[in-house]
């Protein structure tokens, strides 16, 4: 009897280890999906920081599934939330996340940190951050624990395949370049010459990503950065747009796209896709009504003109229908605008997408 309930347990341990390993080679052999970049794209790493540059209080995600702050800056859902809807996945974890073990690690991570920028003196007034270089250190960690759990080849293999979502650089105009009148970056150079140095130093970071291992990457433009609520409350005159901002991101968006071919052309292969996030906000940004929102200038949670100064707290105004508003708090996107974004990155034409969109993306890479 006791040797016919060994043999039972046995039976059931080796079953129940089948079943976690074949869970696990299936994982494996799903898309994983990978998240750089900084607050439009974070999921809670800062939770995990000694920051001031954080969203994981009452209201951010009142919207959310669980209507709770997970530290994503936005109502609900964020960006890589919404990928990962379409393309059939769970949202990646934060890397920070200690849940981010195990199969879990499978499905991807994201390594973003609000505040950040390309470089790495943006964002210094929230002190502890995951600035790009070690963003992409943690990169080469994870790659390790893969290694550990399926083996280095099939790591390999599953970055190569992963999808990646790089975000990143508005943050080195509105929290670097234009943070104080004669910031020390607006001495050292001109608006042109700064715009060039950040794309030089942004195509590091894209080399660096490539021989890492990636092999597709959505790489984001900034936004109509001066069209911000936290802009205007700060620079508007007569409810305009901020000139200098908008002349940011004019000069950085084009520079941007032509690098990306550049850099392609060089690979030989489309490994970087340039979103034109500019265009996308741009859409919303000049036109509200057409895309169901009332107001396209006052942020949903904030204070002050256009709701836009300061940060988005339990003290601050909060709107009671965060549909009708593009904006959620001074910086962000709502959900709702976020969900047209990705609309856009999934199916828009070459205007928003070049050389190609994400459905066609993942359609082609089906068939290899």
């Amino acid at each position: 009897m006791a040797s016919n309930s060994s043999a039972c347990s046995s039976y059931w341990v080796i079953s129940g280890l089948a079943l976690v390993l074949g869970a696990i080679v299936h994982q494996a052999d799903a898309r994983a999906f990978l998240v750089f970049g900084d607050s439009l794209v974070d999921s809670g790493n800062n939770n995990y920081l000694a920051t001031t540059a954080r969203a994981d209080s009452y209201p951010y995600g009142i919207d959310y599934p669980t209507h709770q702050a997970t530290g994503r800056f936005s109502n609900g859902l964020n960006i890589p939330d919404l990928i990962s809807e379409q393309i059939g996945s769970e949202p990646p974890l934060p890397y920070l996340s200690p849940e981010l073990r195990g199969q879990k690690l499978l499905v991807g991570a994201n390594f973003a940190s609000a505040g950040i920028g390309i470089l790495n003196d943006t964002g210094i007034q929230f002190l502890n951050i995951i600035r790009m270089h070690r963003q992409l250190e943690f990169f080469q960690q994870y790659q390790q624990r893969v290694g550990a759990l399926i083996g280095a080849e099939k790591a390999k293999r599953l970055v190569n395949q992963s999808l990646i979502l790089l975000t990143v650089g508005g943050n080195d105009f509105v929290n670097n370049y234009f943070l104080v009148p004669f910031s020390a970056r607006s001495r050292q150079y001109d608006l042109p010459d700064y715009v060039k140095h950040l794309i030089s130093e942004y195509k590091k970071i894209l080399m660096r990503l490539y021989n890492l291992g990636a092999r597709r990457v959505l790489v984001t433009g900034t936004g109509p950065l001066g069209c911000v609520p936290a802009e205007l409350a700060m620079r508007s005159t007569n409810g305009g747009c901020s000139a200098e901002l908008q002349r940011a991101a004019a000069l950085y968006n084009p520079q941007l796209e032509r690098m990306i071919i550049d850099v392609n052309r060089k690979i030989g292969s489309d490994v970087f896709i340039a979103a034109n996030t500019h265009q996308m906000h741009a859409d919303f940004v000049s036109n509200p009504q057409a895309y169901g929102f009332t107001t396209s200038k006052i942020a949903c949670c904030g204070q002050g003109p256009y709701n836009g100064l300061g940060l988005c707290t339990l003290l601050s105004n909060l709107c009671p229908n965060r549909e009708l508003y593009a904006f959620w708090d001074p910086f962000h996107p709502s959900e709702k605008a976020n969900k047209i974004i990705v609309q856009q990155i999934m199916t828009g034409s070459t205007r928003y997408m070049k050389p190609m969109n994400l459905s066609t993306i993942m359609a082609l890479d089906s068939r290899t």
